[in-house]
């Protein structure tokens, strides 16, 4: 059973809203620090930002308009200078905080899910979310502004539904979004702590959750890793999950990976995608 959201449910423009404004920081500064919360909806967006750069309101207010497709949001921006002691500390290229992180393989249903998600977005260009359940073959299709025979056509190898409490309009003056909340619509099977969108590549939570989701279906085994703030290495298992018992885990495979080589990682990923704002739009899946 695998959901997916499309760019413009609200969530997701907020996480794409937090990937342009790190994308903007990136062009300022070869090495920012940031962390960014966007909350947005009816006509108003609220963003904390705690960074090393300093952003004017216009630019963050340009961003909104062009992601949210409107100029009728009111921004409070909150903007505040990273920690002095905490920033010294990262001088150094080290793990930017605790953390557990979990890579799985991208399952058949998972991939089906998303094509379709894709296909939809494509037509209609509005928010939209919609469930897989490969194993009963059912596909439940919630899909703003429909006003064609486009869905009932094209998807009938399925046990479809569709709009199941009618037509509506979706947006942000229907719902309210927030970053880092559809975390299972990104990763998968891989969710554990900590989310991919809004921050810098020095924060583990970026990192090395995308340096696990591409370990696990480059090996095809699930990854697991666990890092402490200031780790300069940090510890990933490999292991067949068919063969895992809780209370006896024997990893597959054991490593211990230098924390730059797993920025390094992650960087050219979020390059090849176009930056973190393309990122945002479908998350890893």
């Amino acid at each position: 059973m695998y959901e997916k959201v499309n760019p413009m449910h609200p969530d997701k423009v907020a996480d794409r809203i937090a990937g342009a404004i790190v994308d903007l920081a990136y062009k300022k500064v070869a090495d920012p620090k940031l962390a960014c919360e966007v909350l947005i909806g009816h006509g108003q967006c609220d963003i904390i930002l705690e960074s090393s750069v300093e952003f004017k309101e216009d630019e963050i207010k340009a961003i909104i308009d062009r992601i949210s497709k409107t100029n009728n949001i009111t921004l409070r921006l909150k903007q505040q200078k990273q920690d002095v002691i905490l920033a010294s500390n990262q001088e150094i290229l080290s793990c930017g905080d605790n953390g557990i992180f979990k890579g799985s393989p991208t399952t058949s249903e998972q991939k089906k899910l998303s094509a379709i998600s894709r296909t939809i977005y494509d037509r209609y260009g509005s928010d939209g979310k919609y469930i897989l359940v490969e194993n009963k073959n059912i596909l439940i299709i919630c899909q703003s502004n429909t006003n064609d025979n486009f869905l009932n056509e094209n998807f009938t190898e399925y046990k479809t539904t569709i709009n199941p409490l009618g037509n509506w309009t979706g947006g942000l003056d229907v719902d309210t979004g927030a970053t880092n909340r559809k975390l299972g619509s990104d990763m998968g099977d891989a969710v554990t702590g900590g989310g991919i969108h809004g921050k810098d590549l020095s924060k583990a939570d970026v990192s090395i959750n995308i340096y696990c989701h591409l370990l696990a279906n480059q090996k095809n085994a699930v990854v697991t890793a666990f890092c402490a703030i200031g780790d300069r290495t940090v510890n990933v298992d490999i292991y067949n999950p068919d063969e895992y018992v809780l209370d006896n885990h024997k990893p597959r495979e054991v490593l211990t990976v230098k924390y730059e080589e797993i920025v390094n990682t992650a960087k050219e990923y979020i390059e090849k995608l176009g930056g973190y704002e393309k990122m945002a739009e479908w998350g890893l899946i």
